[in-house]
C-alpha cells in the first residue's frame, strides 16, 4: 500500500504542475480579457482535481490510475476549450466539477446496492422509456433527433441507454445458463438490442447505432456460445451499413466527403479538410496555445476538438492523448480478468469497450481513417451529457476494479 501510494503521488502533483503551466500559458495569450473570476475557476478545478485523486486513493482499494488518467484528459480538454472560447472553458470546468461530485455518488451507490444482475427487464424497459421521449420531446440538431431540452439545458438520453445497455447485456449473459434453456431464449438479447437500434435509426442518430452495434457484437462476440448467432449479427451489420448509405443522404454525404474531401473543400468536405490542415500545421511541437486558427474549423469545440489539440499543443500532444486512452482501455480490460464475479466483469470490460470505441470513431474520423460521425471525445470535449455520463460509467468501472465480498455467482 506504501508503494502504491508513493508511485501514484508523482504522477498526480506532476498533472497539478502541467495545469498551472497552462493556466500561466493561458494568462500570458490572453492577459488583456483574463479576470479574477477565470483565474478563481481554474485555480478551483485544479484544487478539485488534486483533491478528488487524493481521496480516491484513501476510500477506494481499487484501481486508482483509471481516475487519474481521466483526469489528465479533462485538463487537456478544458484548456483548449477556454482558449477557443473562455464562456465555454468556465462552462467546462462547472460540467467537470458536477462529473467528479456524480462520479462519487456513482461510486458508493453502485458498491452499496447488490442484485444489479437480477434487473435485466429494468434496464430494457427504462431504455425503451427513454427512447420514445427523445422521438416524442427531442428536437432534431444536424438531421438527428436525440437532444432532450428542458429550459435552458438539454441532455442526451442514449448516453444514458448506453448504460443501460451495457447493463442489459451483463445481466444476460451473467444468467446465460437459465437464458439458454427456453424456447427462443438465445434470441431475447438480439431483440432486444434491436429494438434499441431500429429507435436510434429513427431518431436519425446512425453515430450511436455504430457504437451500440459495435459495443453489442464485442461482447456477443465473447461470451455468446453460439458463433453462428455472432456471424449472423455480423452480417446484418454489414447489410444495414450498405442500407444506410442508400437510404439516409448524409451518410452518403460523410462516405464521399471521406473518400475525396478536397473536392468538397467548399462546402460538405470544409470541416474534414480545415480539420487536416490543422493538424499539420501544428507539426509535432504545435504553433503555441492560442498562436493557431482553430475557430475554421466548424463545431471545433466539439467534435474536432482533437484537432484543435494538434494544432496549438502539437502532434506529440495528439499521440498523448491516444496513448491515455489505450492506457484507460488496457486498464479496464485488466479489471475485467481480475473482477471473479461475472456481471462485474462483463460490465467492466463493457464500459472500457464503450470507451475504446467512442474514441477510435473520432480520432478516426478527424484523421480520416473512417467517415466523420457526431460523436464527442468522452472528457475531452466540451458537453454535459456526455460528460457526465462518462464520469458515471467510470465510477461504475471503479467499482468494478474492487474484490468484492457479497455472495454471487462467481463461475463463468
Amino acid at each position: 500500500m506504501m508503494n502504491k501510494k508513493v508511485s501514484y503521488k508523482l504522477p498526480r502533483n506532476l498533472l497539478v504542475l502541467f495545469e498551472l503551466m497552462a493556466l500561466l500559458l493561458l494568462f500570458i495569450y490572453d492577459k488583456d480579457n483574463l479576470d479574477k473570476l477565470t483565474i478563481i475557476y481554474g485555480i478551483t478545478l485544479i484544487f478539485i482535481v488534486y483533491i478528488s485523486n487524493f481521496i480516491l486513493l484513501r476510500i477506494s482499494t481499487g484501481d486508482s490510475y483509471i481516475f487519474l488518467i481521466v483526469t489528465m484528459l479533462i485538463s487537456i480538454g478544458v484548456i483548449m476549450i477556454y482558449r477557443i472560447d473562455p464562456l465555454l472553458g468556465i462552462k467546462q470546468v462547472l460540467w467537470i466539477g458536477m462529473g467528479i461530485i456524480i462520479f462519487f455518488i456513482t461510486y458508493f451507490f453502485f458498491k452499496k446496492i447488490k442484485g444489479w444482475e437480477e434487473w435485466i427487464w429494468l434496464y430494457g424497459i427504462s431504455s425503451i422509456i427513454l427512447f420514445i421521449m427523445t422521438l416524442l420531446l427531442g428536437t432534431r440538431t444536424k438531421g438527428s433527433i436525440n437532444w432532450i431540452t428542458i429550459g435552458r439545458f438539454g441532455f442526451q438520453p442514449s448516453e444514458i441507454i448506453k448504460i443501460l445497455a451495457i447493463f442489459l447485456i451483463s445481466s444476460y449473459y451473467a444468467n446465460y445458463e437459465k437464458y439458454k434453456e427456453k424456447k427462443y431464449g438465445p434470441y431475447y438479447l438480439m431483440g432486444i438490442m434491436y429494438i434499441f437500434i431500429m429507435f436510434l435509426f429513427l431518431q436519425r442518430d446512425l453515430g450511436a447505432v455504430l457504437i451500440f452495434y459495435s459495443l453489442f457484437l464485442a461482447l456477443q462476440f465473447i461470451y455468446e456460445e453460439n458463433r453462428k448467432l455472432v456471424l449472423y449479427n455480423l452480417l446484418i451489420f454489414i447489410v444495414s451499413g450498405t442500407l444506410g448509405y442508400f437510404i439516409f443522404p448524409h451518410v452518403k454525404i460523410r462516405f464521399e466527403t471521406w473518400l475525396n474531401p478536397w473536392k468538397y473543400i467548399d462546402n460538405k468536405g470544409y470541416q474534414i479538410t480545415q480539420s487536416l490542415f490543422a493538424i499539420a500545421e501544428g507539426g509535432f511541437f504545435g504553433t503555441g496555445i492560442g498562436l493557431g486558427y482553430p475557430d475554421f474549423i466548424p463545431e471545433v469545440h466539439t467534435d474536432f476538438i482533437f484537432s484543435a489539440i494538434c494544432e496549438e499543443m502539437g502532434i506529440f500532444t495528439g499521440i498523448g492523448i491516444i496513448m491515455l486512452f489505450l492506457i484507460l482501455v488496457y486498464r479496464g480490460f485488466k479489471i475485467a480478468i481480475k473482477q471473479e464475479i461475472k456481471f462485474y466483469r462483463i460490465v467492466a470490460l463493457g464500459i472500457s469497450i464503450l470507451f475504446g470505441i467512442q474514441s477510435f470513431i473520432i480520432f478516426g474520423g478527424v484523421l480520416k481513417m473512417i467517415p466523420l460521425t457526431g460523436i464527442t471525445i468522452p472528457f475531452v470535449s466540451y458537453g454535459g451529457s456526455s460528460m457526465l455520463s462518462s464520469f458515471i460509467a467510470l465510477g461504475i468501472l471503479q467499482v468494478a476494479s474492487e474484490e468484492l465480498d457479497f455472495e454471487v455467482e462467481k463461475d463463468g
